[in-house]
């Protein structure tokens, strides 16, 4: 019998910035001004402050079931403004901070959350694919759109987005070998915030990290603290870049932590302790950005207080412009679902249930309307 080693893989971890605000100058994006920096952590804040609105919407029946980011802003600002107008975003449920960073209008987003699909007909123009509720669907839609580019020879990327939960799945390694087989331009995005619903990460695989599955498919890897913006920037830039210049795919693994419940639906109390919840609290990563700031001496009150005025301004603007949005009618459950001319089956459906309705009126008529 002959052994002999065939091939050996390692797994970098990258941060840029400690949680007391020191950073690493070598790691440090060049690209970045302080203007940028500021701009990340107004967007940061825009964020959490617009999450927090929109919960205690739904807490008071004015929308729907919510899943909140709280915890994830860096994650998810990092990566969104590393993105190129042309490159391609396919969320899961929880990446309102991505359309941010990328400007999406941000009563569209509100609406979204209302239940009104129509708000997602102009971020698909801008190339971002509607809301995937379920788990690593949208990992093999990535592909897909990241294969269209690459037969078309298009200069852009994709980036799929999802959580610890969906790298359990099927359909996330089919992406994955489809995807390194042929070497297409997508970056897969694990926000790995410690909670596939209630199980923890350690309860659903045997790996130590996310990442190293992407060894399996020969594929570009790295993990990198989620928490640390500047991290996040810096490992999607560079996989974007790479996918762009034809070097294939990368996964990415963001470990951080999701502070809210899985969404309003959820009560995770019931599965995760005070004592966990304090101690990502303190990697909180706007809190981490604000000590950066101090660090290099451009931190004031008074800036703090003119970016959560100028944030609450904003936040209340888009609330009030999605939540005032006319109601759809019944026919765009139906027109909405095919472009061009709509299919026979869909005719009749639509007939069928406008013949309810008019059943239900002439009934409410009889009766005076007190039976509808």
């Amino acid at each position: 019998m002959v052994r002999k080693e065939i091939k050996t893989c390692s797994l970098e971890y990258m941060q840029v910035l400690t949680q007391d605000g020191q950073v690493d100058h070598d790691l440090y994006p060049k690209e970045l001004n302080e203007d940028k920096v500021k701009e990340m952590y107004h967007l940061m804040v825009l964020l959490r402050t617009m999450d927090e609105k929109l919960f205690n919407l739904q807490r008071t029946g004015k929308i729907g079931t919510y899943a909140q980011a709280k915890g994830q802003e860096a994650s998810q600002i990092g990566s969104g403004m590393a993105l190129k107008e042309e490159d391609w975003i396919i969320p899961s449920f929880r990446e309102m901070g991505v359309f941010i960073a990328r400007g999406a209008d941000r009563k569209k987003l509100v609406q979204s959350w209302n239940g009104d699909t129509r708000a997602y007909a102009d971020m698909t123009k801008a190339h971002a694919l509607p809301t995937a509720i379920p788990i690593a669907s949208q990992c093999l839609h990535a592909t897909g759109i990241a294969w269209a580019s690459k037969l078309k020879k298009e200069k852009s990327a994709s980036i799929v987005y999802f959580g610890d939960g969906a790298t359990s799945e099927g359909d996330f390694h089919e992406a994955l070998n489809f995807a390194a087989q042929f070497q297409l331009p997508v970056v897969f995005f694990c926000q790995n915030n410690g909670w596939a619903i209630s199980t923890p990460t350690s309860g659903e695989m045997n790996s130590e990290t996310v990442a190293q599955k992407a060894f399996a498919y020969d594929m570009n890897a790295i993990k990198v603290d989620g928490n640390d913006v500047l991290a996040v920037y810096k490992a999607t830039s560079e996989a974007l870049t790479r996918a762009r210049e034809g070097q294939g795919p990368t996964l990415i693994e963001a470990e951080t932590f999701r502070m809210g419940d899985h969404t309003t639906s959820d009560d995770s109390s019931k599965y995760r302790s005070d004592e966990l919840k304090a101690q990502w609290a303190k990697k909180d990563p706007i809190e981490r950005l604000q000590n950066y700031f101090k660090a290099i001496g451009t931190w004031s009150e008074d800036y703090k207080t003119w970016v959560e005025e100028t944030v609450a301004k904003e936040v209340e603007e888009a609330v009030e412009g999605g939540l005032s949005v006319e109601a759809p009618t019944y026919k765009q459950m139906f027109e909405d679902v095919f472009e061009g001319e709509m299919p026979w089956m869909l005719k009749e459906q639509q007939a069928e249930l406008e013949a309810e309705l008019q059943e239900i009126e002439q009934r409410s008529q009889a009766t005076g309307g007190g039976n509808k």
